[in-house]
């Protein structure tokens, strides 16, 4: 039973969810929660350590290594304040672009730039629900293995197929494997996202959240739009990405 704040388990916990740098260079990360340790087992994630709060969690402990800890220590390594009493440590793993293979008609999404760990993390949650085959992320400005990330995608990232990558690689990668690519600036020629035919090798392209893409992906395929009838011309990141997910499923199951 871990007691004590000054642990130096409890503290290296810590570090690791509020230091990205610190995150990435020891290659692990943090997560909680009953259901998100669950994915990352089944999904073939090595888990190096659980720390539990008997007082709070309620389901079969995990077969590998096991430090109990109090509830004052449990909120202080939480990031949350319903996560069912269980935290565990991985060993992080990246996956490299060149390497994947999609299969035919596949959609993939890509996202440059991104920098809000909760819009990545509803972003994942889109791609999951709707099966996109990949999500690539090009020029990230956030870590998959941000808490927030984790959290907000309630571990959809463990069963996906995910990248980050260049724009330089991620345009060769499409072109290889014969990908039609939309991209979505807001002005010059486009056609609405409904009147597409995303049943080929598609990949639908989002840019930040405050600037769109890049001059990068000017010319680089077909531009589209979400037809909107409001007063507003935008909508949240996540938002544009989830509807962009259910339309490529709708016609591929039409």
């Amino acid at each position: 039973m871990i007691e004590s704040l000054q642990n130096d388990k409890i503290k290296y916990l810590v570090r690791l969810t509020s230091d990205n740098r610190f995150r990435k260079k020891e290659g692990v990360f943090v997560i909680e929660g009953r259901q998100e340790n669950e994915r990352a087992l089944r999904f073939g994630y090595e888990a190096i350590e659980f720390y539990i709060c008997e007082n709070l969690y309620h389901g079969e402990l995990p077969d590998s290594k096991i430090l109990f800890v109090t509830e004052a220590i449990y909120d202080k390594i939480a990031y949350r304040s319903s996560s069912e009493g269980i935290v565990g440590l991985y060993k992080a793993r990246y996956s490299i672009l060149e390497d994947f293979l999609p299969s035919d008609n596949a959609t993939v999404i890509v996202v440059e730039g991104i920098e809000k760990p909760g819009n990545l993390g509803a972003i994942l949650r889109s791609c999951e629900a709707f099966g996109i085959e990949a999500l690539i992320i090009t020029n990230a400005k956030t870590d998959f293995y941000n808490p927030n990330v984790l959290r907000s995608s309630v571990g959809c990232l463990f069963g996906m197929n995910v990248f980050q990558s260049t724009d330089k690689e991620t345009l060769a990668f499409l072109n290889q494997h014969h990908f039609q690519i939309f991209t979505t600036f807001m002005e010059g020629d486009y056609q609405a996202i409904s009147d597409l035919n995303l049943k080929p090798n598609t990949a639908l392209l989002f840019g930040t959240e405050h600037s769109g893409l890049s001059d990068f992906w000017r010319h680089k395929g077909s531009n589209t739009i979400i037809p909107m009838i409001g007063t507003i011309d935008s909508l949240n990141l996540s938002n544009a990405v989830a509807i962009g997910c259910y339309e490529a499923l709708r016609q591929k199951r039409s």
